[in-house]
């Protein structure tokens, strides 16, 4: 029986800009978890240099930072109560991210599928942070001794690892108990949102079409637009669920619709159940609107004053620290460090 107290830690990598899969996967249900318990949200910036880094991405790194604190904030994440930080900031991560990197086996970064599918037929030219991000991301999460972990489905297997080396840990220094085990939070619908362009493809910053998502700091206009012009098929809507099946654009679109609404998929098909897609589309272009516009809206009005996101970081990172630095003198001295 763990005797951890409940804590989330989850966190974007600040790179493009984030969108509609970003909103409805993560930062909706952040809002939420807020309220239910303690939560820490960072902006991983130490993991965004791990496919791309050089003199001439310096601004934009910087750039993106802010973006994404902004919108953790206008999407409804309260730095008062829920501190917001970047990594950077947090020197804790990367000290505990190299005792893990000796405490984790190669046989277990060579079964994590991500690295495969980022590095491609040419492994050898990715650099070793790729590799290796895994284990930094098990920092991040255990050096607040984090219990619960929002997880999209291409981070399960991350957690997971997490869990080895939180358990190897433990068993490796006889201090059972002294991480916990995170567990995956699983959120609900269009937690995977697809392509407005493909149903059979996640909705994704790379796309190079940007008829393919809708950003968060698109407006009214852009927004309605891109839903209008969403790829369906011929037939109407079904008048159940299981009418889905076989239909990746259709599905797509009623999961956005029912995610936005904070209703269910079922109540969803049930209200345009027989209807056509340009009536159904309206509606979502409506909706989207009505839920998105506000949320850009004070997205610019953050990112008029970039002093002021600085200052709400270096709070966040300062309130993370006192939480992460007892955790690292207490690993310092397990692991026989003189500190």
């Amino acid at each position: 029986m763990s005797t951890h107290k409940q804590l989330v830690l989850s966190g974007m990598q600040p790179t493009n800009t984030l969108h509609l899969g970003n909103y409805l996967g993560a930062l909706k249900n952040w809002v939420r978890m807020q309220n239910e318990m303690p939560c820490l949200f960072c902006v991983v910036d130490m993991h965004a240099i791990t496919q791309d880094v050089g003199y001439g991405r310096r601004k934009e790194l910087t750039d993106a930072t802010r973006e994404v604190a902004a919108a953790y904030i206008a999407a409804g994440v309260d730095p008062e109560r829920t501190p917001i930080f970047n990594q950077a900031q947090v020197p804790e991560h990367a000290e505990l991210a190299w005792i893990f990197n000796c405490v984790a086996r190669l046989g277990w970064l060579d079964r994590m599928t991500q690295f495969k599918e980022k590095s491609g037929k040419h492994k050898e030219r990715a650099s070793v942070g790729l590799y290796t991000y895994p284990v930094l991301m098990a920092a991040d999460i255990l050096v607040y001794k984090a219990t619960h972990v929002p997880v999209g489905e291409d981070q399960k297997q991350h957690l997971e690892l997490s869990r080895d080396i939180a358990q190897k840990f433990n068993n490796d220094f006889q201090a059972p108990d002294f991480f916990p085990l995170p567990e995956p939070v699983i959120t609900g619908p269009a937690t995977r949102v697809m392509s407005l362009r493909d149903g059979t493809k996640k909705m994704s910053k790379s796309d190079e079409s940007d008829y393919s998502r809708i950003n968060l700091t698109d407006d009214a206009d852009a927004i309605a637009q891109k839903i209008r012009k969403a790829k369906t098929d011929p037939d109407p809507l079904p008048d159940a669920k299981k009418g889905l099946e076989g239909r990746p654009e259709a599905e797509n679109l009623i999961n956005i619709y029912a995610a936005l609404s904070d209703q269910s998929v079922d109540a969803t098909v049930a209200q345009f159940a027989g209807q056509q897609f340009s009536g159904f589309k309206n509606a979502l272009a409506d909706l989207a609107v009505a839920r998105l516009t506000p949320i850009a809206a004070e997205m610019r009005r953050l990112l008029a004053d970039p002093g002021e996101i600085d200052r709400v970081l270096k709070s966040g990172a300062d309130r993370a620290r006192a939480l992460a630095a007892p955790v690292m003198a207490e690993v310092k001295k397990l692991v026989g460090f003189i500190a």
